[in-house]
């Protein structure tokens, strides 16, 4: 196994801390960011392994991967891998491992991240606990680690649209030489792809991709600036929102950042420097936030880039966590300081202990003579959730939901007696019908220690959620009636139990009810996706309503082709496209055809390829009428020629209902 970035660190701490000072202001200064909220901005996101593999898993990689230093071998005392054992009382499969018996006498047993089932359970965690993002790492692809890799993003993608949880890829470029072209076809090749997703991330309507490790001064990561700037930009033309996962000291451009960097680290969207292995204790937290976090988020603000600074629990076997009072410090700071947006390192790390996902709580779910620590590492109890729920509470006081306090809110157990923890959140909420009175939802159970009882539907407006119907506890399915015809609504839903204890919401999903919808346009500012574009026509323009911007695919290059998301399966009835305004483009002809697809994956064919003539005269306008009972939440068209320049090319996609 190579060394991960976290560990390669960890030398580096005395050089990144140089005396604690005093403590400054106290108030709260307000969110300070260059872009407003969305999927990464204003929110809470954890960094995902999603590496972990058992013997008989079916994983392509065929081994104990990431559990044991020899992955051919069974982990256990004299063979492993990680520094912390997990509590696995959640997941529906494990493995057995060679370790002696836990304290308690249960087997010692371990999950894998390839079984769908333990990925489902992380994701239904992040949304109970209040975690809006994951960042799923991927290190090189291109060896044999590689299909494992690209199975764990189609398993990642899947549970987060499940839960309602955002995701996006993160790349390591640690130890790879080639990353300059790799990482271009990957993205083309293999990882674009899932942007299509209604999960996945996205910031300013850009899909967001991370790049981490440029500028490190080290061995593992030896690029000079100028391919690291080509890659970076790279990913800006092809329309993604750039987060860079930088060094600690990316801003003074010294210690364990390269000089030289200052125009790569300006270059992204947003930058997150690294933490781990640079604090350790309280008094840490507060001289970085004087020497790195006040400053850092200026020179952020005064460049334009969002900032995302790492929050990490600390280190198990080095017993820094001192039962959270550690992580709440930087919380605190983050808070006092103005950042919104915060990277949680990490949510799944066992090797190295700095983990948040639930974890042994005592000695009890430990394996005899392994050596291992628990939560109760410093003689304080802590539940094997407690900093989920510490992260949880954390990003709370962040969004301003709860007031801004030095004092940890969160207990380290759950205190009381009775039932005191809330249902799972419904899943995959989604519409499965439109009327001009109804919309129909269904859902995923949701699950709960005692049992659920029912769940609620609620409706949204203007950010306040009001309860319109109720369900029975087996029920996943309900219509919602009493509706306005022609009128959009969003809707989410929570399960309740016998306490009286409800959920966090679903995810959200909005429909619009029929009537007047053929006059309706459905794809106005909705998300897109694109096959390609060039320089900054990126698939976005399409759904601005600006009739001057457009968008252009890679020239020379059919087939081509430009995709929108109706955020739910709809009747379709036409597409209308356009292309700049007669004062600005001659006429000419593009072969067009219309797909749909439910899921942003399986398309089918709602229209075959047809010559449309976008002339000045009729105002270089064209329509693509769709048969009776077409129905698609994705629509797609391909473009295969066009008589006035070799790419495909618009400037205005409206889709209207049947």
């Amino acid at each position: 196994m190579a060394v991960t970035r976290r560990a390669m660190l960890q030398a580096a701490t005395a050089a990144g801390v140089a005396g604690t000072v005093g403590l400054g202001r106290t108030a709260f200064a307000g969110s300070a960011a260059a872009s407003p909220a969305g999927d990464v901005v204003g929110k809470v996101t954890v960094g995902y392994q999603g590496w972990f593999a058992c013997a008989g898993d079916g994983a392509p990689i065929n081994g104990w991967w990431h559990w044991s230093h020899n992955w051919g071998q069974a982990p256990s005392a004299t063979n492993k891998a990680i520094v912390a054992w997990p509590d696995v009382r959640d997941y529906p499969a494990t493995y057995r491992t060679a370790f002696n018996a836990l304290g308690n006498g249960q087997p010692a047993s371990l999950f894998s991240s390839y079984d769908q089932s333990t990925v489902d359970v992380h994701f239904r965690w992040m949304k109970q606990y209040g975690i809006d993002t994951a960042a799923l790492q991927r290190f090189n692809p291109t060896g044999g680690e590689g299909p494992t890799r690209d199975a764990m993003a189609v398993k990642v993608r899947d549970a987060a649209e499940a839960q309602g949880v955002k995701f996006y890829v993160m790349y390591d470029v640690s130890d790879w030489t080639t990353m300059q072209t790799d990482i271009k076809a990957d993205w083309t090749g293999k990882m674009r792809a899932h942007t299509s997703s209604s999960a996945y991330a996205r910031q300013n309507g850009k899909p967001v991709v991370c790049v981490w490790g440029f500028g490190f001064n080290d061995n593992q990561r030896p690029f000079a600036p100028e391919p690291c700037l080509d890659v970076v930009n790279w990913f800006k033309a092809q329309g993604c929102y750039v987060i860079g996962g930088v060094p600690t000291w990316w801003r003074t451009g010294d210690r364990d950042s390269r000089p030289g960097f200052a125009g790569v680290y300006h270059a992204f969207d947003m930058l997150s420097p690294w933490m781990v292995g640079r604090i350790g204790s309280v008094a840490d937290a507060d001289n970085f936030y004087h020497v790195a976090t006040v400053p850092d988020l200026a020179e952020c603000t005064a460049h334009g880039i969002d900032y995302q600074p790492c929050v990490l629990p600390g280190g198990v076997t080095e017993r820094q966590r001192a039962h959270g009072d550690f992580m709440w410090r930087q919380f605190y700071n983050m808070g006092r300081a103005g950042v919104p947006s915060v990277y949680i390192s990490m949510f799944d790390e066992y090797n190295e202990g700095n983990q948040i996902a639930k974890t042994a709580e005592s000695q009890a779910w430990v394996p005899t003579g392994s050596g291992l620590l628990a939560l109760d590492e410093d003689g304080t109890t802590c539940s094997s959730d407690y900093y989920l729920r510490l992260t949880g509470d954390g990003g709370r006081m962040l969004k301003g939901q709860i007031p801004l306090t030095a004092v940890r809110p969160t207990p380290t157990t759950v205190v009381g007696g009775g039932d005191t923890l809330p249902p799972t959140a419904p899943g995959n909420l989604r519409v499965t019908a439109v009327t001009g009175t109804t919309v129909a939802l269904a859902w995923t159970a949701a699950d709960d220690n005692v049992g659920v009882t029912g769940y609620r539907i609620r409706r949204i407006t203007g950010g306040t959620a009001t309860p319109v119907a109720t369900a029975g506890a087996n029920a996943t399915t309900l219509t919602v009636t009493g509706l306005t015809a022609s009128t959009s609504y969003t809707f989410d839903a929570q399960a309740l139990d016998a306490a009286g204890l409800a959920s966090e919401p679903s995810g959200r999903v909005t429909a619009t009810t029929t009537g007047d919808s053929p006059n309706t346009d459905l794809a106005r500012h909705r998300p897109t996706a694109e096959s390609s574009h060039t320089q900054a026509y990126g698939s976005a323009h399409a759904v601005d309503g600006d009739p001057h911007t457009y968008w252009e695919s890679a020239n020379h290059a059919f087939p081509q082709w430009l995709q929108v998301d109706l955020g739910t399966t709809t009747g379709v009835g036409r597409v209308v496209l356009a292309v700049p305004p007669s004062t600005a483009w001659a006429a000419r002809t593009q072969t067009v055809a219309v797909q749909g697809s439910t899921d942003g994956v399986s398309f089918s064919s709602l229209r075959g390829a047809t010559a449309l003539t976008f002339d000045p005269s009729r105002g270089n306008t064209a329509t693509l009428s769709l048969p009776a009972g077409a129905t698609a939440r994705h629509v797609r068209l391909v473009f295969t020629a066009n008589t006035g320049w070799p790419a495909g090319q618009v400037a205005d996609l409206r889709v209207y209902g049947a």
